[in-house]
């Protein structure tokens, strides 16, 4: 279908938009507090790819309210000065998203948060200040300030972060604001804050410089309703305040609607966002886990939307428009939803930004497909194993002109991948490895499928450089981390699978009674207890650790998943462990008795699942560790571990082949 409107101009107020493709605000932490090159980087790749608008990251614009870019930190205006030299000249606009997160930050002294009133988040826990008018003046002025400031580095435009329950949504909250004053009681003066804010920052901006606001309902019983966030977007543009409203879901109360995952379908949010959207005078922006700029297209031809967010699409790949406009959108590496790494890699240990089907994310500068180095000197490279390690680090190694040649025992590509993407909401992991294996075939990569090697093959296939992908397998011993010397009796019965015996069955046997044991906490025991709740079990699901599926909380996917297995006949079991496996039930026991002592019970069960970490197929290294052969394990055969993981490792292998050269294993 050809393209009608998402390419097209559009003006915002003052600023006019080269197409009407946006990138939402969203933290990333590249920057560490501040405009680091890295943030550069990462957005001068989004702006050389083809994007309209980018609204940058939530910046603080008081220390009662510490964030990943801070306006307080000393020098910050030097790095937006150089954001704004880098991307000029791409003619992608830069809007910066104006934030306080009320008593969702702890201010940088330690004292108490502010708020409208003592409520506290349900993420902090931390009573708040409720603030009064000198305090509310005080942020007011803060905005203004910020925003003065925004305009002096070169920033085209701000946009006030109103929604997702930061300190203005908290004051239109009835749940948060509890307030008897001119603040309180009323929508009229729930409002007031919001008003005042973007009335001051309107009238600390020259005419040219572009103020919108981001607002969304938040699907709590007592929040912010639809009608609600219209009737405030009416209000500002009766005033003339704005020039664009960004229309959003959700809050911390309801947390994984902010950033849906693989479970939502395409456009989610609109149920909520085209009332809104529809209603405004102002151009509006929508967002929903759209991917490409045909579905964007679709939703402004529909009279929906003016501009639409395609943020995590550009985050897996910043040259979407490009790729598409050129006539290529099946080039455009697929955002698959995941949250594994991006709002995984922020709320998890790292506390930084990636992307699972993107390694370079961050690292544009150095790792970006556009600018990594030809190879010097072509190499004959042999890739052993099609699963994504395998398939990236081939992909990557021939788009620098390399050789290569890529080995499955398989019959098909796509490794545990294919098996993955078998579970029930997880179809579109497989994407990823739809991509990779169209990108090596056009790359010239020489694909051998049912090609099982051994040492004495790659011996007389003498490649100048081996990267063994060789993957993992299920390891069915039986063993729980919380009592590794006591592992479960009758592990080795008939009835006792692993998830990928469960997921590739065919037919899959219908069943009545289940238990999923899951050592791990990551997706598999989720997708082996929702593949048994559809065949009709009654599951119950094992757990040593203390929360379900803990792994995926990072990825707003534990909680979803919780709330469709509770639709079928599942029963949780935290901090528990097997003691023992019979014919028709497992022995239970809650992981911090002793099984000397009562506590024990039993559930029945026609089938058990055994999740546990995999074993890594290492053989093949071992066997060629002494060939001479320049060799470099990536992925699960290196280690059992993620998706994130198997591409980021894959990516570095094609990177450093003139490395591997001459090395020993």
């Amino acid at each position: 279908m050809a393209l009608t409107h998402i390419h097209t101009p559009l003006r915002l107020g003052p600023v006019e938009l080269k197409n009407r493709v946006v990138r939402t605000a969203h933290a990333t932490n590249l920057g560490g507090g501040t405009m680091s090159d890295a943030l550069i980087g990462y957005h001068r790749a989004r702006a050389e790819g083809g994007v309209g608008l980018s609204i940058i990251e939530i910046l603080s614009v008081h220390s009662t309210t510490p964030a990943t870019l801070n306006v307080f930190t000393p020098g910050i205006g030097e790095g937006y000065r150089k954001l704004v030299d880098t991307v000029r000249p791409h003619g992608m606009k830069l809007f910066q998203q104006l934030w306080h997160g009320g008593h969702n930050a702890l201010p940088v002294d330690g004292s108490p948060p502010w708020s409208a009133s003592d409520v506290p988040s349900p993420t902090i826990g931390v009573t708040p200040q409720p603030m009064s008018q000198a305090m509310i003046d005080e942020i007011v002025a803060a905005y203004a300030d910020t925003a003065r400031q925004c305009e002096a580095w070169g920033l085209d435009g701000v946009e006030i972060h109103g929604a997702h329950g930061y300190l203005p949504a908290q004051f239109l909250s009835r749940n948060a604001n509890r307030r008897d004053d001119a603040y309180g009681g009323s929508l009229a003066n729930r409002m007031r804050f919001l008003l005042e804010v973007v009335t001051a920052v309107r009238r600390a901006v020259s005419p040219g410089f572009a103020v919108g606001v981001r607002m969304a309902p938040d699907l709590s019983a007592g929040g912010i309703g639809v009608d609600d966030v219209r009737q405030v977007v009416a209000e500002l543009e009766e005033r003339r305040l704005i020039d664009f409203v960004d229309v959003s879901l959700g809050d911390y109360h309801a947390f994984p609607k902010l950033i849906g995952a693989m479970h939502e379908p395409l456009g989610y949010e609109m149920a909520t966002s085209a009332p809104i959207a529809r209603a405004a005078r102002t151009p509006a922006i929508v967002t929903g886990r759209f991917r490409t700029l045909e579905e964007a297209d679709q939703v402004i031809r529909a009279g929906d939307a003016d501009l639409v967010a395609l943020t995590r699409a550009h985050i897996a790949d910043p040259e979407l428009v490009n790729k598409t406009l050129a006539g290529h959108p099946e080039r455009v590496r697929p955002c698959i939803a995941c949250n594994q790494g991006c709002v995984g890699g922020l709320l998890g240990p790292a506390a930084r930004m990636g992307c699972t089907v993107n390694p370079a994310v961050g690292l544009e500068d150095s790792l970006e497909d556009a600018r990594l180095q030809p190879a010097v000197t072509p190499r004959r490279v042999l890739v052993v194993g099609g699963g994504p390690a395998g398939m990236e680090a081939a992909r990557v190694a021939a788009l620098r002109g390399h050789r290569v040649t890529l080995a499955e025992a398989a019959d098909k590509l796509g490794g545990a991948l294919r098996i993955a993407a078998r579970a029930p909401q997880r179809h579109g992991i497989g994407d990823i490895a739809a991509w990779l294996e169209q990108e090596i075939y056009r790359l010239g990569v020489e694909v051998r499928l049912s090609s099982y090697l051994g040492a004495d093959d790659i011996r007389r296939e003498a490649p100048e450089a081996v990267i063994l992908a060789t993957g993992s397998l299920p390891r069915m011993d039986g063993v729980q981390l919380s009592h590794p010397g006591e592992p479960i009796a009758g592990i080795d019965r008939p009835n006792v699978l692993s998830s990928w015996e469960l997921l590739t069955e065919k037919p899959p046997r219908a069943v009545r009674s289940a238990v999923v044991i899951d050592d791990v906490g990551h997706y598999e025991g989720i997708a082996a207890a929702e593949h048994l709740v559809a065949l009709g079990a009654e599951v119950h699901f094992v757990t040593r650790h203390a929360a379900f599926a803990h792994q995926m909380e990072a990825a707003l996917s534990a909680e979803p998943a919780l709330q469709r297995l509770a639709r079928g006949r599942f029963h949780l079991h935290l901090r528990t462990r097997a003691l023992a496996i019979g014919p028709d039930h497992v022995e239970l026991l809650p992981a911090y008795l002793s099984p000397e002592g009562p506590g024990a019970f039993r559930v029945t069960a026609e089938r058990v699942v055994f999740i546990s970490h995999n074993a890594p197929c290492r053989d093949l290294a071992d066997e060629l560790a002494d060939s001479g052969l320049p060799l470099r394990l990536v992925g699960d055969a290196c280690s059992p571990r993620f998706l994130p993981t198997a591409l980021r490792e894959g990516r570095l292998a094609g990177v450093a082949i003139d490395g591997m050269l001459g090395q020993p294993a």
